[in-house]
């Protein structure tokens, strides 16, 4: 499975929340959040919702032959699909924001891009 993407994306965010950390297994996750015209998934993918903090929830699709989460749309945000930032081969994305840093880890640090 993978994911075509076109135009300019919204914003580019980091998340520390423990639900992240969990399903990356790693220390944040990096979404790079398009409106979902601008997003074309091609083959078949596996989905797993879950509940997310703000009450609606959040359909993680991934790929079925190496299981990693290629793409997500949270129902909070209405017509947007996020994007995993490692799915881009341009090296210059970068996080336009930082979420739940509450629940970071304290060796985790990320340089936010600051947006004109």
């Amino acid at each position: 499975m993978s994911i075509a993407t076109r135009g300019e994306p919204i914003k580019v965010s980091a998340c520390h929340c423990v639900s992240c950390q969990k399903r990356t297994g790693s220390a944040f996750s990096v979404a790079v959040f398009f409106d979902e015209a601008q997003t074309a998934p091609t083959g078949p993918a596996g989905q797993y919702v879950r509940l997310g903090d703000s009450g609606q929830t959040v359909e993680f699709n991934f790929c079925t032959t190496c299981a990693s989460t290629v793409f997500w749309r949270p129902a909070f945000r209405p017509g947007w699909v996020g994007v995993a930032i490692g799915c881009f081969d341009d090296k210059t994305l970068r996080p336009t924001q930082a979420v739940y840093e509450h629940a970071k880890l304290d060796w985790a640090a990320i340089e936010i891009e600051a947006r004109a």
